[in-house]
């Protein structure tokens, strides 16, 4: 046997078997749904008797409420995040990418420094801005700054896509008789769809991976999003692990299909913003 074809043996090998330790732990999840409570501390991955006890306990977590007020207000929250990021992050990159204005450079490196800046310094002063415009336990919080510019990272990177475009598509629009306006919309718009996508699930994921400042600003559970049910099930005295493993295994789902739907021009997207610098 020749020595590449033991190598690649070997390489498949070891890749199978690093796939098997990540994969592991979900497939246990997985299957754990499936069980009663008390045979979650069983050794076999393969459940003894299969129930869906834990969905229909954990999707009606009290009498009033259910996880299906929980996914609306998810849901809310992350489309208007998505469509805030596309419209705002992508007018500040044309601005960025594309005109000449005094203190562009200086403007834009403000923005990037914001990217290095940990979220936990803004945290107070957040709160008390939003405190005292009396926007406490509302989702504005969460959708405002999404409309306001979208986040450092959306307008770096939609920036990169912008730059990477050639002027001379520009150049001729205005012969054309296209201003500022009609070059964005009916040139760079529809070259940018591949980043939007990339903006959208990044958009939509941290959106819904959101618990931190979700809970900091929402007190009403009426208002509660997916990631703050889920911490319903766990209280001092005792943890549902059941039900909540159930419903964390759901609360996947929306994100996963986001992205399978969506990975090509994600891919596409990632790819093309490191044309040009």
């Amino acid at each position: 046997m020749k020595k590449a074809t033991v190598r690649k043996i070997l390489t498949h090998v070891l890749l199978i078997f690093m796939s098997s330790l990540m994969v592991y732990p979900i497939l246990w999840w997985f299957f754990a749904t499936f069980k009663y409570t008390n045979a979650l501390s069983d050794k076999a991955l393969w459940p003894k008797e299969w129930t869906l006890y834990n969905y229909r306990e954990g999707w009606h977590i009290t009498s009033d409420l259910s996880f299906t007020t929980f996914y609306k207000n998810s849901l809310f929250i992350c489309v208007m995040n998505v469509v805030g990021s596309i419209i705002s992050a992508g007018l500040v990159a044309y601005g960025f990418g594309r005109l000449k204005f005094k203190g562009r450079n200086v403007w834009f490196a403000i923005v990037l420094v914001t990217m290095m800046l940990p979220s936990q310094v803004t945290v107070i002063s957040q709160y008390i801005f939003y405190n005292k415009l009396g926007l406490i336990d509302t989702y504005v919080p969460f959708i405002l700054p999404h409309f306001l510019g979208g986040g450092a990272f959306f307008i770096f990177l939609l920036v990169q896509f912008v730059r990477g475009v050639p002027r001379e598509l520009d150049e001729a629009a205005k012969i054309d008789g296209a201003n500022t306006w009609m070059i964005y919309w009916r040139i760079l718009f529809p070259l940018m769809k591949p980043s939007f996508v990339t903006v959208g699930i990044y958009s939509f994921i941290w959106s819904w991976d959101d618990f931190y400042s979700q809970m900091l600003y929402i007190n009403s559970p009426e208002k509660f999003t997916v990631s703050l049910g889920l911490r319903m099930f766990i209280d001092q005295a005792d943890v549902k692990w059941g039900p909540l493993l159930a419903m964390s295994m759901l609360s996947i789902v929306p994100s996963l299909l986001i992205f399978f739907f969506n990975q090509k021009e994600f891919v596409e997207g990632v790819a093309t913003t490191g044309l040009k610098g």
